[in-house]
């Protein structure tokens, strides 16, 4: 960070410094009112695990992509504001609290999203968006003239797309889903273009000054939060129905599934990113490739799977639909493969264990038609189970660093 030698010689923002101290335990350290951001999340994945459930369709499917997409990147966007500015200065504090109000109104309004509440989305997501970059500018501006200049060009960009947010919920509904799928494009290839702005230039990575075990430990806790959202849906459908042996199975497969993927992200994985980015020597530029954009996937395989473990809950024993084979397959497929991917970005490890257990679920795809939903939940956490114990055999053999406590 470096705000003395990098100090802008600006006559608007805060005078008083919020960047985190270089020199503090708390350049690293993940505080505790972003943990309380986070719990807006909950909330939000549920609804979107709902959202997902109630719309077993292409059009659904795409609808629960983008806001899958969306609050992940207002989440890993808020993860960075706090990686630069210090959560326990009282400035920051009440921003970070301000943020979590609007996310709420936006969590409460995501299952109608595409229907009445529309409007009440777009503009909250919006607001956040451009509210947090805006503190973000008035924080760092006398302090930091890179972060500053870098956050300038964000703004620009989250308002091009804020546009067009606002603009597909003010339109018909059928042209809601492409303009905000126009939008989300915007976003995302912005951060990988740099955020070019003419007469502004372009961020690099050497811009990204950062700390790299905040960002992983946010992340990981983040992963988390989103498994334990599959057990709050997993379990009000569990009490919202008779208890029978096919709903006990049935639970019982969910909490398999959940603990085989806590256990496939921080047995070995989640260690293995944070000293890579720990010692990185351009923790930037892993991080937006690595945490940003590969754990977007993860995080997508996590959503999808907790809504396949309530319909197995809801419809143990009927026909398996196209619907259902792709979000029982699907969900363990999309975490697999990011976790390969992260793995590969971060160390260079080509895991062929997931990349096996990806080809045997895509070949489980064919025959899941002639089996009940149960059978095939069953046989999804027998596979990731497998995947599991490939690994942490593999990593026992070839001495591998033990996994730490906890």
């Amino acid at each position: 960070m470096n705000p003395q030698t990098q100090a802008a010689p600006a006559r608007f923002g805060l005078r008083r410094n919020l960047l985190r101290p270089d020199d503090s335990e708390r350049a690293h350290d993940v505080a505790y009112i972003e943990l309380f951001f986070d719990l807006i999340f909950i909330l939000a994945l549920t609804q979107l695990s709902r959202h997902l459930f109630d719309n077993q369709s292409l059009l659904g499917a795409l609808e629960s992509a983008v806001l899958v997409l969306a609050f992940w990147w207002i989440w890993i966007y808020t993860t960075w504001a706090t990686n630069w500015l210090d959560p326990v200065r009282l400035p920051v504090r009440g921003a970070i609290i301000g943020l979590a109000l609007i996310g709420l109104v936006m969590s409460t309004s995501i299952y109608e999203s595409f229907g009445d509440r529309g409007l009440v989305f777009a503009v909250s997501y919006v607001t956040l968006q451009l509210g947090r970059t805006g503190f973000v500018l008035l924080a760092v501006a006398r302090h930091d003239r890179a972060l500053h200049r870098t956050h300038l060009r964000i703004f620009v960009w989250l308002t091009v797309a804020g546009t067009v947010w606002i603009l597909g919920a003010l339109l018909p509904l059928e042209w809601r889903l492409p303009l905000w799928g126009i939008a989300l494009a915007i976003e995302y290839l912005s951060a990988s273009l740099g955020f070019r702005v003419p007469r502004l230039g372009k961020s690099t990575a050497d811009d990204w000054d950062l700390s790299g075990p905040h960002i992983a430990e946010r992340s990981a806790l983040f992963v988390i939060l989103a498994i334990g959202e599959s057990f709050l849906v997993t379990g009000f459908a569990f009490v919202d129905q008779d208890i029978s042996v096919d709903g006990v199975l049935g639970l019982l497969v969910a909490f398999v599934i959940a603990v085989t993927m806590w256990w496939l992200y921080f047995d070995h994985g989640e260690r293995v990113g944070s000293k890579a980015i720990a010692s990185a020597s351009n923790p930037g530029r892993l991080a937006r490739l690595a945490y940003t954009y590969v754990h977007a996937i993860i995080i997508a395989g996590i959503v999808l799977s907790s809504a396949a473990d309530k319909e197995v809950l809801k419809h143990p024993n009927a026909a398996v639909s196209v619907w259902t084979a792709v979000t029982l397959v699907g969900g363990p497929v999309l975490y697999l493969a990011g976790l390969a991917l992260f793995r590969w970005v971060v160390a260079r490890e080509l895991l062929i264990s997931h990349l096996v257990g990806v080809a045997v679920f895509l070949l489980l795809f064919g025959p899941a038609f002639l089996l009940s939903p149960l059978a095939l939940a069953a046989m999804t956490a027998a596979g990731l189970v497998g995947v599991a114990v490939w690994e942490t055999i593999l990593r026992v053999h070839t001495g591998t660093d033990a996994p730490e406590a906890g």
